[in-house]
This record gives structure tokens, sequence and C-alpha cells, in this order.
């Protein structure tokens, strides 16, 4: 598949050869969402937590008689029946992650470039490097060029001032070629590879 490569003045300086084995896949929505569910579980802190009836603040007394009052057998008040009271089988701090294996987490990021490439989602840049650090120039360059929510994937190192101007933009993102990921891929309308970063990930799939 050859796309061509644009600057970010929006002219062509090129063309370049997309390899079928990364970019020609027909995606496949069960292993996308198997590497999404993946990613989302183990980026969960997992820190919920509940009291249990020995972390509440009442005393530990027995509340009345067990008998002789007419009433319920009770103990003291951190018994999960009363209001307050400790919770019983609540959450507790725990991992959320679970394993995947190697094999399909290559094949989704795989199907993830091929479904950006197959809907003519992707863009191939030939540098993201800025000559000084201000975002009003590179949001005149992002809007001639049409971009509204993309994932800027770059090659090892991401240029200082590309990634101190474009910070402040609202919907855009920019990853090194080793940070891309199927979730950040799939969520942005616009999958923009520097010449660099479309290196990156070839020697990563390959």
């Amino acid at each position: 598949m050859k796309v061509a490569v644009i600057s970010l003045g929006a002219e062509e300086t090129g063309s370049v050869e997309l390899p079928d084995e990364i970019f020609g896949q027909e995606p496949r929505s069960d292993i996308l969402h198997r590497v999404v569910r993946w990613q989302l579980a183990k980026a969960r802190q997992g820190t919920h937590k509940v009291k249990t009836r020995s972390e509440t603040s009442y005393s530990g007394r027995k509340i009345y008689s067990q008998k002789g009052t007419g009433r319920a057998r009770h103990g003291d008040r951190n018994a999960p029946i009363f209001r307050k009271g400790g919770v019983y089988k609540g959450p507790v701090p725990r991992s959320h992650a679970h394993a995947l294996p190697k094999k399909v987490r290559r094949l989704g990021l795989k199907h993830a470039l091929s479904a950006k490439a197959g809907a003519n989602e992707l863009v191939v840049l030939n540098a993201a490097e800025c000559e000084t650090a201000k975002t009003k120039d590179l949001v005149k360059a992002v809007g001639k060029l049409g971009w509204k929510r993309a994932l800027i994937i770059d090659g090892p190192e991401i240029n200082r001032n590309f990634a101190l101007a474009a910070a402040n933009i609202p919907g855009i993102d920019i990853l090194p070629g080793h940070g891309a990921n199927v979730y950040d891929i799939l969520r942005r309308d616009t999958l923009v590879l520097t010449e660099a970063g479309l290196k990156s990930i070839c020697e990563r799939l390959q």
C-alpha cells in the first residue's frame, strides 16, 4: 500500500510503501476488544477500599444483654447490619491486570493500524518538528491539515519544541514509536505517523 508523505505545511514531499503484513490485515473486532480491555484493566489503580467491622470507629462493647430484652441478639455496633457499620466483603486494594499473550497484543496493534489505513484515517508526515515551541503556530498548521482528534506517533525521540507546542492543543496527542498502543490509536479520528515513527513501528512488529 503506497501513501503520500506530507509536511506540516500540507505540501506533498514524496510517498512511502506501507507493509501489507502490518497495515493490510483484515481488522477483527474481537482481537481489538481483548487488547483494549487488557490495556484498560492494567491501567486501573485498584485503590478502592471500604472499612470492615474491625476498622469502624464504634466501641466493641455488646450493645445490650443477650437475653431478657425481647429484641434480636446483637454484638457491637460495628456489625454490617447497622448503619455506618463495617462493610461485609467489600472492595479491597488489588490489581485488575490480567494476562494476554504477546502474540495477541502484537496482532491487536497490527489490526488497529490496518483499521486506520483501511478507513483512510492514516497520514504519513515527513517530520514532527517545530522551530519554536509556540502553540499558535502549530494550531494554524493543524487547522490547515484538518486534524481535530489526532494521535501523532514519532520516532524514538520526540522533538521538544513540537511536544511543548502540542501540549495545549485539545484532541492532539503525541507518542514515541515504542509507546504506540491499540487504545490510543482507536480513540482518535486520525492517526499520524512520522517517517521515523513508521520505521520504529515496522521494526517493532516485523
